[in-house]
């Protein structure tokens, strides 16, 4: 088949797009920056557009003659980001994207938003059911997005949502690399009492939720929260990166609020500042009380999906794949 990958040079997308031309598929990606493995993914035969979904012209010629769509693009979380550009991606994108999907006749539109949109989860596991009730501005207009869905489904397009946990694994440098380097010191700084719950993603598990979704027969118009199979403790987790790596980790406890008061302060520093990160942010700070904690039985029961990668053999893989890149 012929499928559109938006955001598909970044971590995820480029995965995805990995795994579909691997199956023999022709590949469309869009992505606003080149990303990581462009030169990979190209020299394996996909189309790549650089530009974004917020782009109208280029959503409607890319979607052509496509007969999946997975939406993967988002703007996503720097602290300093206009609301405006949020919103022209993560909701007018999803937009376009959906109309032109609809006027080329798109088999299967597959939406990537995020666990986010349920908040800081107060009874776990949270299902699909739990209340919407978004931290910050990137989970808002990922919802947002998901609104607008109901209207095409109405039209005749076949949509599923999938709402990923805290997807990590090879290819992604940002996101795990800071807990990974900070393990690696051998010693870590838990603000809190580190009871809190996570649940990781594995890249791979993320991707074979993406393929199933796009061929299910079931579920149109619906949600699904994508995880791996087990939710953690802070404290478990980054012992098991710690293992992983082969360190002995002491666990060190600090109360929390002086943190979060740290990283407000710093915000408001950096506010002037257009275009830069401040270096601690009340979201980063966050990770150390809000609890994340998913069902994922409804994806199981109308997908089939089930977690092949486990959070040991998981952190293993990304590990060794820090270390080679020399990030750790």
């Amino acid at each position: 088949m012929k499928i559109l990958v938006t955001g598909g040079t970044g971590f995820t997308g480029s995965h995805l797009t990995r795994r579909l031309l691997q199956k023999g598929h022709d590949v469309v990606a869009i992505d606003n920056k080149p990303g990581l493995f462009f030169d990979e993914l190209k020299e394996r035969g996909a189309e790549i557009h650089i530009g974004s979904v917020a782009d109208r012209d280029l959503v409607d010629k890319v979607t052509q003659g496509c007969e999946v769509v997975h939406h993967l693009a988002a703007a996503f979380r720097q602290v300093n980001l206009p609301k405006k550009i949020y919103w022209d991606v993560n909701v007018e994108g999803t937009r376009y994207l959906l109309e032109a999907a609809l006027k080329y006749g798109v088999a299967k539109f597959v939406y990537c938003s995020t666990c986010g949109v349920h908040g800081n989860v107060k009874q776990t596991p949270a299902d699909e059911n739990a209340p919407i009730t978004p931290a910050d501005y990137y989970q808002y207009t990922k919802y947002e997005g998901e609104k607008l869905i109901p209207d095409f489904v109405q039209k005749g397009l076949k949509v599923l949502t999938l709402r990923p946990a805290a997807i990590y694994g090879p290819g992604d440098p940002e996101r795990f690399s800071i807990l990974f380097k900070r393990v690696k010191k051998g010693r870590f700084l838990m603000f809190g009492d580190g009871q809190c719950h996570y649940h990781p993603l594995y890249i791979d598990n993320l991707v074979d939720a993406f393929e199933l979704a796009a061929a299910s027969e079931k579920g149109n118009g619906e949600a699904y929260l994508i995880a791996d199979e087990n939710y953690h403790t802070l404290n478990k987790l980054v012992t098991a990166i710690a293992k992983a790596i082969g360190v002995n980790l002491t666990i060190t406890h600090l109360p929390f609020w002086p943190l979060w008061t740290a990283a407000l302060a710093t915000e408001i520093v950096y506010k002037p500042l257009p275009g830069i990160d401040p270096p601690l942010f009340r979201r980063r700070v966050d990770w150390f009380r809000h609890n994340r904690a998913f069902s994922i039985d409804k994806a199981k029961r109308e997908l089939g999906y089930q977690p092949q990668v486990d959070l040991d053999k998981g952190l293993a893989l990304t590990g060794k794949w820090y270390q080679e890149q020399g990030i750790l």
